[in-house]
């Protein structure tokens, strides 16, 4: 597949020395990244390597230890309350589960964004919410309800909302999970669509290899709080780096024990 070639220019995102702990622990170690405008940028890494920190980092919904996120061209760990909500509204957000509200019909859970955030009538936001529901082809289900829906219709009603006030940056928390092969081929292709005719930035975390190889401009390997490396997808895969080469085989690291060490671990007082 050929890549896009992106514009050079400012970032959409920057990120310079991001550090993030959890109390004592620290989960993110001086992170530093960049997309560009109409950019698709795959963040990804094993179980516990920081990446849904990161993406909470960049959404603005926890505060780093130290370092900068800029959404924009603006550092949003230095935004107010309302500086911060009228950035938001250039962003959308697909969750891993959806989200959807279980009380509200597709079409309405795909208008929230527009009635809660704007002053539009309701023919306008009508209208808006049905051309979002055909760009995910789900336009003749606007009536349903969430329970109603498979787990990839759910995906899809999830991306309508995201997009529905046209956003100039996209996230998405691992949009493949708990899809069949098939589902999640079609899914991916609709995020290359989108990308193509909304022009827009997208940042996807993910853990699923097909998806991230399939959809990247590039991509980040994360690896207990650190970036391993970020390039094409070529250059990922070319990687000698041997936990790359693990986390690409999906293949476990083996660490050496220390036998008094965990000896220590299971003898001391916890209380």
């Amino acid at each position: 597949m050929t890549r896009i070639r992106q514009p050079e220019g400012e970032p959409i995102i920057e990120v310079k020395n991001l550090m993030s702990h959890y109390g004592d622990r620290l989960i993110l170690d001086q992170i530093n990244l960049e997309v560009q405008p109409s950019e698709i940028m795959v963040i990804m890494g094993g179980s516990g390597s920081g990446k849904s920190t990161l993406l909470r980092l960049l959404l603005g919904l926890h505060q780093p230890t130290s370092g900068e996120v800029r959404l924009f061209g603006k550092d949003i760990t230095q935004l107010s309350e309302l500086q911060m909500y009228n950035l938001r509204r250039k962003t959308g957000v697909s969750f891993q589960g959806g989200a959807l509200f279980n009380s509200m019909t597709v079409g309405e859970n795909v208008a929230f964004p527009l009635r809660e955030h704007t002053k539009l009538d309701e023919n306008t936001i009508r209208i808006m919410t049905r051309m979002k529901l055909e760009v995910v082809n789900l336009a003749k289900f606007e009536r349903l309800m969430p329970s109603q829906l498979s787990g990839g219709m759910i995906k899809r009603a999830a991306l309508a909302r995201a997009i529905v006030m046209d956003p100039q940056l996209l996230f998405f928390d691992e949009p493949s999970a708990g899809l069949d092969p098939v589902v999640s081929a079609e899914l991916d292709k609709l995020i290359l669509r989108l990308r193509e005719a909304m022009h827009i930035s997208i940042v996807v975390v993910t853990h699923e290899l097909e998806s991230a190889f399939a959809i990247a401009d590039r991509i980040t390997v994360l690896d207990h709080g650190k970036i391993l490396m970020t390039g094409t997808v070529e250059e990922v895969r070319g990687s000698d780096n041997p936990r790359i080469r693990n986390l690409l085989s999906r293949t476990s690291e083996e660490e050496a024990v220390d036998a008094d060490e965990y000896l220590q671990r299971l003898t001391e007082e916890v209380y």
